[in-house]
């Protein structure tokens, strides 16, 4: 069984007119940056990945993770995380509250409880749990919203312009955080972005898309 995610003759149109064609392997831990001007198809790429494939576009091919073809499942069922430059937390709840919306249903309160708690603490928050996500940094928000996605189990990671919104130091510090975690989890990793910082510190394959239909 080949492990890592695989994208297999999978081409993306647009009102008939082909707007990008990727076959690609990527391994558990390898981390490929996908770069391209705005248009050229890279978040509708994504969004083809995790089931959201907007309206008006079409897709031919097929995406196997781990070996099974999850072309067809709900996006709920794919076991892909994604980041994005925005942390979407949730302002009414607090850290503990946006991070047990990751967790699989099941367990205890008290269990659910300890598995968040061990995980803020991986991630440099211990004891945040309580914390009110106005309170934070953009980094310590960006460490949430990682946390939370991590929480929810996936088997691969897609990365939408994740870092983009960071200033330089903290841009390093979260960029090697998630490329550390994808690494030691065995987690194939497709990112997207504009910075070729962010390309060189992810240090794999790069892989340029050239094209003019817009991005959703």
């Amino acid at each position: 069984m080949a492990e890592g995610l695989e994208l297999r003759q999978v081409r993306i149109a647009r009102g008939g007119r082909d707007l990008l064609a990727l076959d690609r392997r990527i391994a558990p831990g390898e981390v490929v940056t996908l770069m391209g001007p705005s248009g050229a198809g890279k978040s509708t790429l994504l969004a083809y990945l995790t089931g959201t494939l907007p309206p008006g576009f079409t897709a031919t091919g097929s995406v196997r993770l781990d070996g099974t073809d999850i072309t067809r499942l709900p996006p709920e069922s794919r076991r892909i995380g994604i980041l994005f430059q925005d942390d979407l937390l949730f302002p009414h709840l607090s850290v503990g509250g946006n991070l047990a919306f990751g967790l699989p249903p099941g367990g205890s309160r008290a269990d659910r409880r300890a598995r968040i708690a061990a995980a803020l603490a991986e991630v440099g928050l211990d004891g945040f749990a309580d914390r009110d996500p106005s309170t934070l940094s953009g980094g310590q928000k960006a460490r949430v919203a990682l946390v939370r996605m991590l929480l929810s189990g996936p088997r691969a990671l897609l990365l939408d312009e994740a870092f983009s919104g960071l200033d330089a130091a903290r841009r390093a510090r979260i960029r090697d955080l998630v490329f550390d975690h994808a690494r030691r989890r065995g987690l194939p990793v497709l990112m997207v972005t504009h910075d070729a910082g962010d390309a060189a510190a992810a240090g794999g394959d790069v892989i340029v898309l050239a094209g003019d239909a817009p991005d959703p």
